[in-house]
């Protein structure tokens, strides 16, 4: 390669990774989100590791039972990002008024989803996890626990939406605050309840169950107060939020609606890998569900990663920079894949040490060493991905083509290559955690055709104008 465009590769490589106000912005974003995120996984580790003192069986009924607030909290995602791509855009050009309309309009679906689980706790658990699991006593604990956290729903659902235009309109810190505050509470909780510590009787499962309950309540409460004695943009009237017309609504909704429905398909993917790891066994069920909750802490920062890059990308569509956008993306991409990579190697030589806090039998440690190595090795992939649909083509508002990537595929190549590796070739749990990933490879493969397309950008900011 000639010296003059040696030079230019290098003049081009500085200028795309030195731009100081972008790294300003991620990181006044990104670090918050990323920090609360870990607090939350941090803390769901420690959860399962209090749970797993009792056993296998507890560790996979509330694994399980999990798996129903799992529903509920990605479908809940599904309408919060759905939100932001709109309130991010609308703060580019500080629309306050459409940006609470967006929020009343995402309330109203919110509460009417949390309802319908809410309903699905009390009156059918056993039905729902007897699809999971045939174990009576996995069952019978997660059915208990399961009724008593169904009434956090509806506080988890308005705590969330108003979390979500919060983060887009660059008010990270007081989800932030208040998160902290309620998962210490949950894990303190826990302790006392689930062991009987500082006078109380042990209560087991439901002493974590009723531990959940508490700190909902003081998280809403708590979130509520902080947004309207700041007046923050999310602190609207009820006759502000419920203003929005049909018209308004169906707006709103055309692009929100695919991000429903990826993340019911996706969401109902992940379950039918769950109900798939679980009727292989109780020991793979439980080994799956440690390694979820040692995955959750690895992958924050690329939470963080992810939706700052959202709030970055969507504030620049609002306000008609398309360019500025692109280049935000693009940084984004990399930074995950670079990421991934560091904190893949960071997973690989930890898994002794934390696995070591768990006591359960040798072999449910040894499927969950194996597991995490295969997701050690390809964290970098599943981080770009991230930031490639949270981050970029939902920010853009092209939802439909994240739809079809991330909604459709799961079920075209990972849930039958998982059910072809479990049931029909009988291969070991990290086997078939291998032929999950196929997924994430093919939706990574044509996600970056995508993006160096452009055709992901659009401004959504426009279509709610009145």
């Amino acid at each position: 390669m000639p010296i003059n465009q040696i030079r230019k590769t290098q003049h081009a490589l500085a200028g795309f990774f030195s731009d100081r106000e972008y790294y300003r912005r991620l990181v006044k974003i990104g670090v918050p989100i990323a920090f609360q995120q870990l607090i939350m996984s941090s803390l769901n580790m420690v959860g399962v590791v209090m749970i797993g003192q009792l056993g296998a069986a507890p560790v996979a009924a509330v694994g399980l039972a999990n798996q129903i607030f799992f529903l509920l909290n990605l479908v809940l995602f599904a309408i919060g990002s759905g939100s932001a791509m709109f309130t991010a855009q609308l703060w580019g050009i500080r629309d306050i008024r459409n940006i609470r309309r967006v929020l009343g309009l995402a309330l109203t679906l919110g509460l009417l989803i949390a309802t319908f689980f809410l309903c699905i706790a009390e009156f059918f658990p056993e039905q729902v996890l007897s699809i999971y699991s045939k174990d009576p006593i996995v069952i019978t604990l997660g059915s208990d626990y399961l009724r008593i956290i169904g009434f956090s729903f509806l506080l988890y659902a308005i705590s969330f939406c108003y979390s979500s235009i919060l983060r887009s309109t660059g008010d990270v810190q007081t989800p932030l605050i208040v998160t902290l505050t309620s998962l210490s509470l949950n894990t303190l909780l826990s302790y006392t309840l689930i062991f009987g510590r500082f006078g109380m009787p042990p209560m087991g499962v439901q002493g974590a169950a009723f531990a959940v309950i508490c700190s909902r309540i003081v998280e809403c409460t708590l979130l509520l107060f902080l947004i309207y004695r700041k007046r923050s943009p999310a602190a609207g009237k009820l006759s502000e939020m419920f203003s929005y017309d049909r018209a308004f609504a169906r707006r709103v909704l055309i692009p929100i609606l695919p991000v429903v429905g990826n993340e019911i398909l996706w969401s109902l993917g992940v379950t039918a890998y769950n109900v798939i790891f679980a009727r292989m066994g109780t020991n793979e069920i439980a080994a799956m569900n440690i390694v979820a909750s040692i995955d959750q802490v690895a992958f924050v920062i690329f939470y963080g990663i992810g939706h700052a890059c959202a709030i970055l990308v969507g504030n620049r569509i609002g306000a008609g920079d398309e360019a500025q956008a692109f280049r935000y993306a693009a940084r984004s991409f990399v930074l995950s894949i670079l990421g991934g990579i560091f904190m893949g190697v960071i997973l690989l030589a930890c898994r002794d040490v934390v696995l070591s806090w768990y006591n359960v039998s040798p072999v449910v440690i040894e499927y969950a060493y194996r597991v995490l190595t295969i997701i050690g090795l390809l964290l970098w992939l599943r981080a770009s991905n991230m930031t490639l649909f949270v981050g970029i083509f939902r920010s853009g508002g092209d939802t439909r083509f994240a739809f079809i990537l991330d909604g459709i595929i799961i079920w075209v190549v990972g849930v039958p290559l998982a059910f072809t590796a479990a049931f029909i070739l009988h291969l070991p749990i990290y086997w078939v955690y291998l032929f999950v990933m196929s997924e994430e490879i093919a939706k990574w493969l044509l996600g970056v055709y995508r993006f160096l397309t452009r055709k992901w950008i659009h401004n959504l900011a426009l279509a709610v104008e009145t």
